[in-house]
C-alpha cells in the first residue's frame, strides 16, 4: 500500500485488463497496418510490404471526397439541431416540476435505447407516408433523433449539478430569463454542452444503420466503406478511409471526456 492509501492491483487483474484492452483495440491497429500494405487484393498477413502510396490514391478519389463532405455536413447540422433541442429539453425537465416529467424524460432518451434498425424503419415509413424525397435532410433528421439524446444526457446532468440559488440570485438582482440563461446558466453548462456536441458529432459521423434507411442513393463515408468492402476496387483505400474515421471520431470523444471528468461538483452550492 502507498503512503496515500492506494493499493497495488493484483497481477492477475493487470493481466486481465491488458488482455481486455488488446481484445478491443488490436483490430483497430490492424486497420492502420493494412492502410499501408503493398497488397491491394486481400488481407494477407503478414503484409508483404509497406507503402504510403494509398494515401495519395485516396486523396485523388473523388468518390471519397463526396462521401466525406456529406458526412461532415450531416454530422455538423445534426449536432447543431441536437444542441438546441437537447438543451431546451434538459432545461425543461431539470429546472421545473410538472405532471409527466419522468415520462417525457423517458421519451427523449428512447431513440438511443431502441435498435437502430427500428428507428431506421420508422423514419423511412414516416418519410414515405409524408412523401418526403430522400436527401441530406432526411439523413440529418434521422441522425438528430439520437444526437439529441446525447446532448440531453450531458446537459440534464449538468443542470442538476447547478445550484438553483444561482438562478434565484440572478432573478433577485433584476435579470430577466434570457439574461439569467446567458450570464448564469450557460457558463455553468457550457462544457457539458460542448462535450455532448462532440459526442453527437462523433456518433453521427460514423452512423450506418439509420443512414441506410434514410439516405436513398446517397453515400456517407461509412456507407461508402461498406459498399467498397462488398465490391472492392482497392482494398487499402478502404483502410485509409477507416483510419481517417477513427481519427475524426476519437478526438471528439477524448475531448468530451476531459471536459466532463471534473463536473461532479454542484456549481454555486457554497453561495
Amino acid at each position: 500500500m502507498h503512503s496515500d492509501g492506494r493499493t497495488h492491483a493484483p497481477l492477475g487483474l493487470k493481466i486481465a485488463a491488458g488482455a481486455g484492452l488488446l481484445f478491443m483495440h488490436l483490430p483497430i491497429a490492424l486497420i492502420f497496418v493494412y492502410a499501408f500494405t503493398t497488397e491491394d487484393k486481400s488481407y494477407q498477413w503478414p503484409p508483404p510490404g509497406f507503402t504510403i502510396k494509398w494515401l495519395a490514391v485516396t486523396w485523388n478519389r473523388p468518390d471519397v471526397w463526396q462521401a466525406l463532405v456529406l458526412s461532415l455536413k450531416t454530422a455538423s447540422v445534426s449536432t447543431l439541431i441536437a444542441m438546441v433541442l437537447g438543451t431546451f429539453c434538459a432545461a425543461a425537465v431539470s429546472r421545473s416540476k410538472f405532471f409527466g416529467r419522468e415520462t417525457i424524460s423517458l421519451l427523449v432518451i428512447l431513440p438511443i435505447a431502441l435498435p437502430g434498425i427500428i428507428t431506421g424503419i420508422a423514419l423511412r415509413s414516416a418519410f414515405s407516408l409524408a412523401d418526403i424525397p430522400f436527401s441530406i435532410w432526411t439523413i440529418i433528421l434521422g441522425h438528430a433523433t439520437f444526437c439529441v439524446v446525447v446532448v440531453y444526457n450531458n446537459a440534464v446532468a449538468r443542470f442538476r449539478r447547478t445550484s438553483g440559488s444561482l438562478v434565484e440570485a440572478s432573478m433577485d438582482l433584476g435579470a430577466n430569463s434570457f439574461q439569467t440563461f446567458r450570464h448564469v446558466i450557460l457558463p455553468n453548462i457550457s462544457t457539458a454542452l460542448l462535450a455532448g456536441g462532440m459526442l453527437a458529432f462523433a456518433l453521427s459521423f460514423d452512423e450506418v444503420i439509420v443512414t441506410t434507411f434514410t439516405a436513398g442513393q446517397q453515400s456517407t463515408l461509412p456507407i461508402w466503406m461498406l459498399e467498397e468492402l462488398v465490391r472492392p476496387r482497392q482494398r487499402p483505400v478502404t483502410n485509409v478511409v477507416a483510419m481517417v474515421v477513427v481519427l475524426v471520431t476519437v478526438f471528439p470523444i477524448l475531448a468530451a471526456y476531459y471536459l466532463t471528468r471534473d463536473g461532479d461538483q454542484v456549481a454555486g452550492s457554497g453561495k
